[in-house]
């Protein structure tokens, strides 16, 4: 099992995993998507950051550079992206989403609902249980996600830390 935090107060992040703002440019390119300024800032501040970022940071991220920039041209370059499973969406409770350059290949997330704090994980023996639930529903299941929402370690020392007080 691989564990990637992505956040840099505990462990630097694995950057050989994640897929570089290079790779990402030419992907786009394979698929005949133009590489627009406004993109290429997208793809710059998603892959220059550690951390998994909403639609609305990395708009504020990027209006700096491109000020003429819209949120909806984030969110369609966002959803490209997805599509092209470059990104990581994190659904972590509400409607809100978050994003950050992808580690190659599937993988899930461990979310504190206190810091925000989001750990990778790639271990996910769910074929068994995916194919059992298919042969029960009848549903034809194309993928899954996985997110686990609880408190880090971090989080709970210092929750412990209050209630010793």
């Amino acid at each position: 099992m691989t564990l990637v935090l992505l956040n840099d107060n505990n462990f630097q992040l694995q950057l050989e995993m994640r897929f570089t703002e290079r790779k990402v440019v030419a992907t786009l390119r394979q698929y005949g998507y133009k590489l627009t300024p406004q993109r290429r800032v997208v793809i710059q501040t998603i892959a220059s950051s550690q951390d998994h970022l909403t639609p609305a940071a990395i708009y504020d991220k990027v209006h700096h550079d491109q000020p003429n920039i819209g949120l909806v041209t984030v969110y369609r370059t966002l959803e490209i992206l997805a599509e092209l499973e470059l990104i990581c969406e994190l659904h972590a409770g509400g409607s809100c989403r978050s994003y950050t350059v992808s580690a190659p290949g599937h993988h899930h997330h461990l979310i504190c609902s206190n810091c925000g704090v989001v750990i990778d994980f790639t271990d996910c023996d769910l074929g068994e249980a995916q194919q059992n639930l298919s042969n029960e529903t009848g549903f034809r299941i194309n993928g899954h996600l996985l997110e686990f929402i609880g408190l880090c370690q971090t989080c709970q020392k210092e929750a412990r830390k209050c209630s010793d007080e």
